[in-house]
């Protein structure tokens, strides 16, 4: 079941820092500008709603 706020990877597409945040199921428009290079929004990578281990 999925809760109020949504764990996603981003990922910049020009320098590729990926980074984790916590997004409002709707509000999936307004994502950051790269902290790294601030050149470009960043993307969606993945949706984190499953345990992983590594």
């Amino acid at each position: 079941m999925r809760g109020k706020h949504e764990p996603v990877q981003l990922i910049c597409p020009k320098c590729r820092y990926r980074t984790i945040v916590y997004l409002p199921l709707a509000d999936d428009d307004d994502l950051p500008q790269c902290p790294q290079c601030g050149q470009a929004q960043m993307i969606i990578e993945e949706l984190l709603d499953e345990g992983k281990s590594y």
